[in-house]
Formats: structure tokens, sequence, C-alpha cells
């Protein structure tokens, strides 16, 4: 037991969050995979699973890894991280490879590195770390914006045009560690005022102006296929039925995933949209963990995912107005976020993004990036516990003496 202690440290919580959420990718995505096995592997959904299960061990590898390195030791890594996601996340925009007609991609070695993934890390860390440098300096919008918000624009700028949802979810998060890092209110707004200005006059260049509207064209006939429900009122149900069949697939077979599960599921492997979802095991697997769980499989999911958050909160206020306080809420906020949407999307109301639920959907990197967030997190809470250890014990100290 001592040995298991001194390997894991950190919050015993966050652990067994992540312990859950591995069992459950397991259980779910072994379920999910059955078409891509029958299209790809001849059937063999064990080789599926094993391939996933690879993945899931990298990820947890990776918060093994990062969560022995003294948290400190990350403000350094994350500027210099920051500083090589602009060119990275340039070349993808400009030279990646295309990947589900939504979103840029690096290949390398035939293995598809998603360089946004690498990125959000990257910034939340770098935000956290100038907070911290710059928390007697932020009162002035001159001191706040240069070294903050103008880093935000440039890495959400440059996800924005191939990615909308990561660069929506990035920033949202950003704007939060920005004011609860002491951010003035009145600077954030004109800070997301002028973000909206820039985005629409992007998107009015795109429709207006360029032939080739790219992956910018994909996500914006998404929010539009989304919308247009909410719309023409008047039309006759069969003729809204024909146009949703024909804009809303994946979101009308999610929902009948979820309506078909109901309180108590119907089974481990016996969910029936996953043969009819494109991406079950991936944008749609909290859909399928609802038909074969049921709904309280699909709260107790959300439970884990808030959970993380409070616990996060509770690292931030032990530790307040510090980098590990902030970059520990920034990376939990972004986490969770990032579940919320995908859980929205998969219940009709959010469009389609696209977005992995942390550390459960099937993929690479953003399994790998996720497991080195939790890592991070890990790491702060693990200087914490030592923290009260040594208090505890100088405490008995005293009262023997």
């Amino acid at each position: 037991m001592k040995l298991f202690n001194k390997l894991f440290q950190g919050d015993r919580v966050i652990w067994m969050i992540i312990a859950m959420l591995t069992f459950v990718s397991l259980m779910a995505v072994y379920s999910a995979t059955g078409t891509i096995a029958n299209s790809k592997y001849g059937g063999n959904n064990t080789y599926v699973l094993l391939g996933h299960a690879f993945t899931l061990a990298l990820g947890l590898g990776a918060v093994f890894v990062t969560h022995r390195l003294k948290y400190t030791y990350y403000s350094r890594l994350f500027q210099i991280a920051f500083w090589f996601s602009i060119p990275l996340l340039a070349y993808t925009l400009f030279f990646g490879a295309d990947l589900n007609e939504a979103q840029r991609v690096i290949r390398i070695f035939g293995v598809s590195f998603q360089s946004s993934d690498f990125a959000k890390v990257a910034l939340i860390g770098y935000l956290a770390r100038e907070l911290t440098v710059k928390q007697n300096e932020i009162k002035s919008f001159k001191s706040a914006f240069v070294p903050l918000m103008l880093p935000v624009l440039v890495i959400v700028g440059l996800i924005f045009p191939e990615n909308f949802s990561t660069a929506g979810i990035l920033f949202a998060s950003c704007l939060v560690l920005l004011f609860v890092g002491r951010i003035n209110m009145k600077y954030l707004l004109t800070f997301l005022a002028g973000a909206l200005v820039i985005m629409s006059i992007y998107i009015i260049i795109v429709l207006n102006v360029a032939e080739d509207k790219g992956r910018t064209g994909v996500w914006l006939q998404r929010i539009e296929s989304f919308t247009e429900k909410f719309k023409d009122v008047e039309k006759s149900d069969e003729e809204l039925a024909r146009e949703a069949d024909e804009e809303d697939f994946q979101s009308i077979q999610s929902k009948i995933a979820i309506a078909g599960g109901g309180v108590i599921g119907k089974g481990p492997g016996r969910s029936t949209q996953r043969n009819f979802l494109p991406h079950p095991y991936s944008d749609f697997i909290y859909a399928i963990i609802v038909e074969e769980y049921g709904l309280m499989m699909g709260a107790f999911v959300i439970l884990l995912y808030l959970i993380l958050l409070y616990r996060a909160i509770r690292i931030m206020v032990t530790i307040p107005q510090s980098f590990g306080g902030f970059v520990a809420f920034g990376l939990a906020f972004m986490l969770v976020m990032q579940a919320m949407v995908n859980i929205g999307v998969a219940v009709g109301i959010f469009p389609v993004t696209g977005q992995p639920l942390p550390f459960i959907s099937k993929g690479g990197t953003s399994i790998l990036f996720t497991g080195c967030a939790f890592g991070i997190i890990l790491s702060v809470s693990k200087e914490i516990n030592k923290k009260d250890e040594r208090k505890d014990e100088l405490a008995t100290t005293e009262s023997d003496n």
C-alpha cells in the first residue's frame, strides 16, 4: 500500500474519476465500434478494443508521468509550448491533411496529430503563468491585453477557421480563467465584443468573397442545419421530417438512442443506433452509453466531470492567485466544458461539433493530451497534499511536546 501511495500521488478523488472514465470508455467503445470493426477489420471487435486499450494506456501513462513532475516546472514548459504551438497551428492550417471534412491534422508516420489538442493545454498553462506573474499589473487595459488577451486571440484565431467548436470552447475557458484571475470585467466585455466583431467579419468574407470555403463552410452548414429546425413553423410535419432526415440525421439517431435507453438501458452490447450513427465511438459515444446503460449511467458520467471541476476549484481556493491554482482550474474547466458540449450535441442542445468526450471517446491525441491535463492537475494537488502532511506532522510534534 505504501508503494502504491508513493507511485500514485495527489488527489485520490481525481484518480478515482480517471479510473472510472477509463472503465466506462472501454465498455462503451467496445460496443460502439462494431461497424468500424466490420468494415475495416473483418468484424474483429477485439482487435479494435485492444487498439483503444493501448491508446488509453498511453493516456494513463501521460497522467502518471506528468503528475510525477513538480507543477512549478510546468511554468517554463508552458511558455515554450505556447510559442511552439503558434507555428504548429499555422502549418496545420495551411498544409495539414483533412480529417472528417471538418478540421485539419498533421500526419506523422501515418498517425493523425491534432495540433489544436496540444495548443489548448499550452494556452491554458501560458495564461495561468502570465496571470500569476502579472497579478499586480493587470488593472490597466494595456497591461492586461498584450500579455493575456492577445495570446488568446492568436491561438483561437488559428484554430477557428478549421475547428469552430474547439476554438469556442478554448475561448470561453480562457475568458473564465481571466475572470478568475481578476481581470476587470469591462476589459473582458470589450475583449469579447472585439472577438465577436472579428469573427463576424471573417464569416462575411468567407461567405461572400472566398470561392473555397474550406472547413469553415462545413461548420457553418452545421449551424445553419441546427437553427433551421426553429424556422419555417408553417411547414407540414412531413416536410419537416423529410428535411430533418436530410440535415439532422446524426442528431435524430442520437436522440433515438437516448430515448431507447430509458432509465436502466438495453444492456451492454445491445445498442441498435450504433449501426446508424456515423461516429458512435467518438462524437456520439454518450448516446451509446445512455442507450446501453440508461439515464442513470448518463447522469453518473456527468457527475464525474462535475466532481473533477469541484476538486479543481478546491485546489484553486487552497492556493489562490497562484500558478498551480490557475492552471488546475483552467484545465479542469476546459475539460468539463468540452464534455458538456459533447453531451449537449448528443441530446440535441448544440449542433454537431465533432468534440470527443474527454477520456471516454475513441481517439489518439485527444486522449493523450487529456491525460497530460489530468496529470498536471494531479501534480498541483500532490504538492498541496504534501504541505498538509507537513502541517499535520508539525502539529503532532508540537502536541507531543
